[in-house]
Formats: structure tokens, C-alpha cells, sequence
């Protein structure tokens, strides 16, 4: 049977509070990333994971470690203080996400680029269609 966690953290980072979703199922790890304007409450979390859960885009899959089952929290505690002072919190989320908007930015960039070349061709062919109606000998 597949295995799937998901871990949902939300924290202030000036001005919005954002939420963070971790997905990770076949030792892969998906995030996406969520904007809330105000400090949500616990059930407004709840309440909006549960009716937009399937419309979330997670990033491209990055491979990730299994977690240990069960260890004693004060192990965890220094572990947790270990991996923070020398790595910083999350930075296989922080890998995805930046994943994410670099896949998103080149996106953008080829869209913008067929939407120039559109208007640069409807302007030619309106240019051109002007010359021939000066050329009619009217």
C-alpha cells in the first residue's frame, strides 16, 4: 500500500501569513505554497484546505528521505535544533518552490514572447494590406 504525508505549516513572513503544503508519497516531495491576507484561525486553515485541496499546483517532484518512525523528543529537539542552526528550517521546501517559479517564470516568458511576435505580425500585415491600398492607382 503507498504511503502519502502531507504537512500543512503556516508562519508570518512580512506582510501576509502563508501557508505551506509538503506532499510526500514514493520518496518524493510536492509543496505549494498559499498566500492568506490575514492571520487565519485554526478551523479557517482546516476549512479552506478541505475545499481547495485538489485545486492546489504543486511543484515539480523533489526526492526526499523517508522519516523515522518514533524517536525520544528530546532526541528530536536537538536534532531539530542541529539541523536548523546549520541548514535553515525547510529548505527542501524551499527547493521546490523555488523550482516551481522558475518553471512558472519560463512559462510566462515564453507566452509573452508568442504575444509579441502576434502583435509584431498583425502589425506587418496591416502595414503591408496600407501599401497595396496606396499602390491601386486611386
Amino acid at each position: 500500500m503507498d504511503k502519502v504525508s502531507l504537512t500543512f505549516r503556516v508562519f508570518f513572513e512580512d506582510p501576509f501569513w502563508i501557508g505551506i503544503v509538503e506532499r510526500i508519497s514514493d520518496g518524493t516531495m510536492e509543496v505549494c505554497k498559499i498566500t492568506f491576507g490575514m492571520e487565519p484561525k485554526d478551523y479557517e486553515v482546516y476549512d479552506w484546505l478541505l475545499k481547495n485541496y485538489y485545486r492546489l499546483r504543486f511543484s515539480p517532484a523533489v526526492k526526499a528521505e523517508a522519516k523515522k518512525e518514533h524517536t525520544n523528543p528530546k532526541r528530536r529537539q536537538r536534532e531539530a535544533r542541529m539541523q536548523t542552526a546549520v541548514s535553515g528550517i525547510g529548505t527542501k521546501s524551499q527547493q521546490a518552490l523555488s523550482l516551481q517559479h522558475e518553471q512558472l517564470k519560463e512559462e510566462r516568458k515564453i507566452r509573452t514572447r508568442e504575444q509579441k511576435e502576434a502583435e509584431k505580425e498583425a502589425r506587418f500585415e496591416l502595414k503591408q494590406q496600407k501599401r497595396k491600398e496606396k499602390h491601386r492607382g486611386r
